[in-house]
């Protein structure tokens, strides 16, 4: 990990996070924006706003996401066909597996919310932290250059590329496994809410294995909400 500069009094919380990404920045400023959301920014409205929010990095990071793991996927399966080489890379780049990566880096803590999206739930969204995964990875594409993305992108994508037909194993199934390894019951998700217009609906879904502190989750289905469950419950008890 290449040392950062710059260090100011209130982004000492960044450090962990800094050490999660595998990436210390020479310029802070770039991750500060990649973790801002356009709720959180006040006293200018339109496009000015997006602007200041991370946005515009997020077109930057979906773009250099897509080059770094088609590169992987060329170079890991030499006899792939055009079609399944497509497929690999939707499984890889899809907002599930990106908010999964999120909850890996450990993003959601260090959001820059607005009051009515803190309220609401923002900091485990999945739309949210799929966008925040690409805004923080066209962040360290500016500070350091590709390399430095290119690693970040191995840091946390390569072990999904290993999984015939997926991304990355479910994390349901993942979840159920370490339960049994550890002689638990299966884990038990509930309903916590529902919220949200019929044709745009939200759910709370909770993942309780005895012993462990319950895990929630939001997803756009209560099957996308139990995988980011199962993923963050996990990710918890590594931690």
């Amino acid at each position: 990990m290449t040392r950062g500069k710059n260090r100011v009094p209130d982004d000492a919380g960044l450090d962990a996070l800094e050490s999660a990404l595998g990436h210390s920045f020479a310029d802070r400023a770039h991750l500060r924006l990649a973790l801002t959301h356009i709720s959180s920014v006040t006293g200018v409205q339109g496009s000015r706003a997006r602007v200041r929010s991370y946005q515009r990095l997020e077109f930057l990071g979906d773009h250099v996401l897509g080059l770094v793991v088609s590169d992987m996927l060329y170079r890991a399966f030499p006899h792939a066909e055009e079609g399944e080489l497509s497929r690999r890379l939707a499984d890889l780049v899809c907002e599930d597996a990106c908010a999964e990566v999120a909850l890996a880096m450990g993003l959601g803590p260090h959001l820059r919310l607005g009051a009515g999206e803190e309220r609401s739930g923002g900091r485990e969204r999945p739309a949210i932290l799929a966008d925040v995964v690409e805004a923080v990875l066209a962040a360290v594409y500016l500070d350091a250059g590709y390399p430095a993305a290119e690693a970040m992108v191995d840091r946390f994508w390569r072990a999904r590329l290993a999984v015939p037909g997926s991304s990355a194993r479910d994390p349901k199934t993942a979840l159920q496994e370490w339960a049994q390894g550890r002689g638990l019951p299966p884990p038990h998700y509930r309903l916590v809410d529902r919220s949200g217009p019929d044709h745009n609906p939200e759910f709370r879904i909770a993942v309780d294995v005895p012993g462990f502190e319950p895990v929630e989750a939001t997803g756009s289905s209560k099957q996308n909400a139990q995988k980011i469950a199962a993923a963050a419950f996990l990710q918890r008890v590594k931690q």
